[in-house]
């Protein structure tokens, strides 16, 4: 049996918060981007990500489990149809939560949550060879630290041989 979230519910009961994060959620999806409190951008933001992850697997029955939260059939297509697609090589993190400020009326904390644009074929390469560039230092700096010990070895027999040649 899932369990309700400790704590205040975002303006009333646990029903009225499921609901309001479906909204938000749908709004997200139409505008791509919208402008919320943090409190409800953070209670937000597990909700779209399970809606996209969802989109991803692309099947009925996931579209199914969507339709049930979100009824704007409209929406729901926009976002198998052209959302889940811009996502197909990420593993997460579809949306980004900026704080901008506090409102005017009651001082609230207030954020934009907006959806990521998708790795381009550029950014996916760039991401691979900083990888392997951080990987490459890493295997030059342990070799560094190997190699000093044996050359210093090797080069007081070189220097000695240096020193009677020089005699």
């Amino acid at each position: 049996m899932p369990q309700p979230a400790k704590g205040a519910r975002l303006g009333g009961s646990a029903a009225h918060e499921k609901l309001l994060l479906n909204n938000l959620a749908k709004s997200l999806f139409e505008h791509g981007r919208i402008t919320t409190t943090e409190a409800k951008a953070r209670r937000l933001r597990p909700v779209a990500e399970r809606f996209i992850t969802k989109a991803k697997k692309g099947d009925i029955h996931n579209r199914r489990l969507v339709l049930q939260s979100i009824t704007d059939k409209g929406i729901v297509h926009t976002l198998f149809t052209e959302i889940a697609p811009r996502y197909e090589n990420r593993p997460g993190g579809y949306t980004r939560i900026t704080k901008i400020g506090n409102r005017r009326g009651d001082n609230a904390p207030m954020a934009v949550i907006e959806l990521v644009e998708a790795l381009t074929v550029a950014q996916a390469a760039t991401g691979e060879a900083e990888a392997a560039t951080k990987r490459a230092v890493k295997e030059d700096a342990l070799k560094k630290d190997e190699t000093p010990v044996e050359s210093v070895e090797d080069a007081k027999p070189a220097e000695a041989d240096e020193e009677s040649k020089d005699a």
